[in-house]
């Protein structure tokens, strides 16, 4: 586990970028943990990718986190982003207060259990809450109601559940739940 090193992409690493999020929708789980196929991500241009990445590693607005390995392969990745009071969020709810939204959670399944996914929340966290503007009253994510294994991730590193459940934008038969970690004291 030491021998990954947890940091914010570079704009530079588009086609990493890339890499990473097509083998995350190419997981069994990609249907219930992303609000996108592995068809629709293919068919984005590398126009999109360098400006995803670019994003990613200097929009004020969002931070994208990766699990580099020591063979310079990343193993996992979670993004930031934030979401200001008054605005409307990815569900056409509006965004009652300051608070940063984590998505696109993926960790390659050979690298899963030894502590990445814990390591990437938690430099996450520290670059939510180090923000001077917005201060952020908390940090949120969804998780949709058939993805157990998430879930009980999420509940052990200290989210808890909200109560706002929403229907999935992709399926509105199905529920997303929200889970939140309100902003230390």
């Amino acid at each position: 586990m030491n021998e990954y090193v947890i940091r914010p992409v570079r704009a530079d690493e588009w086609a990493k970028v890339k890499e990473l999020r097509l083998a995350a929708l190419r997981d069994p789980a990609a249907p219930v943990a992303f609000l996108e196929t592995l068809e629709q991500g293919e068919a984005k241009s590398d126009e999109f990718w360098q400006e995803r990445a670019a994003g990613g590693a200097t929009g004020p607005g969002i931070r994208q986190f990766i699990a580099e390995g020591p063979d310079g392969e990343w193993a996992g990745t979670v993004s930031v982003l934030v979401e200001a009071a008054g605005t409307t969020d990815i569900f056409d709810g509006e965004i009652e207060q300051a608070q940063a939204h984590f998505v696109g959670v993926f960790v390659r399944p050979a690298q899963r259990g030894i502590g990445l996914t814990e390591k990437l929340f938690a430099a996450a966290l520290e670059w939510a809450w180090g923000l001077e503007e917005p201060v952020l009253a908390r940090v949120r994510l969804f998780v949709h109601e058939q993805n157990a294994r998430a879930g009980a991730f999420y509940r052990r590193f200290g989210f808890v559940p909200s109560g706002k459940v929403v229907p999935m934008p992709t399926d509105p038969s199905a529920k997303e739940l929200e889970y939140v970690i309100p902003r230390p004291a």
